[in-house]
């Protein structure tokens, strides 16, 4: 018996900026990839970086990704603002994802917003780094983004198995469905540790489905 397809919340009334906001999950694969080997060959052919020095900007890249991650989510995802505009940015940026968590074309990053992000990112660390730093911190940096994009997808739609893998599932699920203003980071409960938003003082276990309410 075949399956009815999923059925989306609509955003946009055209057909033809409907069409961005959903992505297949190999996309970010496929379009980061090449530019994550890309920018750590460069760094090591052409701006003649030592392996040492390019592994410890990566393992930097991977750590800076992490509070980058849990304070984009924290402040720009959950944007504060009651106005209209800001009302209708929260929405569009993050909130449909909370009014419905389990869309699968809709768990990783659309290109056109990941691509401006990512430009906006590379030249604002690159101001700190310079041209040639900048490559290998950035690649591993990329590394670090798509972990989170595929633990999201992982965490919504598979069982995990692993501690690990069981720890982040049940930490995003409470996100969701016990309390929207605790556990940011996804990949991570680092920042969480760091800034006390962990929700350790709420009840632990969490649903495991969606409730009729969301």
């Amino acid at each position: 018996m075949a399956t009815k397809p999923y059925k989306s919340i609509r955003i946009f009334e055209s057909d033809f900026l409907e069409r961005f906001t959903h992505v297949h999950p190999i996309t970010p694969l496929v379009v980061w990839t090449p530019v994550v080997i890309y920018l750590f060959w460069r760094g090591l052919e052409i701006n003649h970086l030592a392996w040492s020095t390019s592994l410890i900007l990566g393992i930097a890249g991977l750590f800076v990704w992490t509070f980058v991650e849990y304070f984009l989510h924290r402040h720009l995802f959950h944007l504060k603002g009651e106005k209209p505009w800001q009302q209708r940015l929260r929405f569009l940026i993050h909130g449909l994802h909370h009014d419905d968590p389990e869309d699968p074309t809709r768990l990783v990053m659309p290109p056109v917003a990941a691509i401006v992000l990512a430009s906006l990112l590379y030249g604002f660390f690159r101001i700190f780094l310079g041209p040639v730093w900048i490559d290998p911190f950035f690649s591993c940096f990329l590394i670090g983004y798509l972990c989170y994009d595929y633990i999201h997808y992982a965490v919504h739609h598979f069982r995990p198995r692993t501690p690990i893998g069981k720890f982040l599932k049940q930490s995003h699920m409470l996100h969701h469905f016990v309390n929207h203003e605790s556990r940011w980071g996804v990949s991570s409960p680092l920042w969480d540790i760091v800034f006390g938003t962990t929700g350790a003082d709420e009840q632990k276990g969490a649903p495991s489905h969606r409730p009729s309410s969301a």
